[in-house]
């Protein structure tokens, strides 16, 4: 087994890699998590301060480390790269636009939730992917889906939500782009 650990710019990112299926998703492919650390922030995502997160990382035995945060507002991944200016050997992957565009992206978990064939066109083009999904629940299932990001995330989880079933997606290459730089 290969040990990787992630610095995840939010807390978000932390539940859906610390996951129970995401964890299985990994096993299969040899790979083992060590350790998930919440960057809180893309502010924090800067070299200076991801150097002690990366000794976290490697002093709890990671081979492989990898960098999961949103584009936000920046204009490219490019720019974010630039912008995150991770050391050698550290992997940066960028979900487009914010990793809610991934629960846009599972039209299994969203059918599955809406109890009706689901599937959003285009998830990565929502510049607010939460805002889109609070919109749609209220729409689908008369309910909303509440302000606090962390517990949304892991109503989502626990109702299904899947990194492999984003993949799926005809428009959410971000995910796909993920499982590549995972090797899986």
């Amino acid at each position: 087994m290969v040990k990787i650990g992630f610095i995840c710019e939010g807390e978000t990112e932390k539940i859906i890699v610390e996951s129970e299926n995401f964890q299985i998703l990994l096993q299969e492919n040899n790979l083992q998590l060590v350790n998930a650390i919440d960057a809180s922030g893309n502010g924090n995502l800067l070299p200076k301060n991801i150097q002690p997160f990366i000794k976290i990382l490697k002093d709890d035995g990671a081979e492989k480390i990898f960098i999961l945060t949103d584009l936000d507002v920046d204009k490219c991944i490019s720019k974010t790269k630039k912008r995150v200016n991770a050391p050698e050997g550290i992997v940066v992957i960028i979900s487009v636009k914010q990793i809610e565009a991934w629960f846009l992206a599972d039209s299994k978990m969203l059918s599955s939730i809406f109890k009706r064939n689901y599937a959003f066109e285009n998830p990565e083009k929502e510049t607010y992917p939460r805002e889109k999904l609070k919109e749609i629940f209220l729409e689908k299932t008369g309910r909303g889906i509440g302000d606090n990001k962390p517990i949304f995330a892991k109503r989502m989880i626990r109702q299904g939500f899947s990194v492999l079933s984003a993949t799926q997606h005809i428009n959410c290459n971000s995910a796909k782009y993920f499982l590549e730089k995972l090797n899986l």
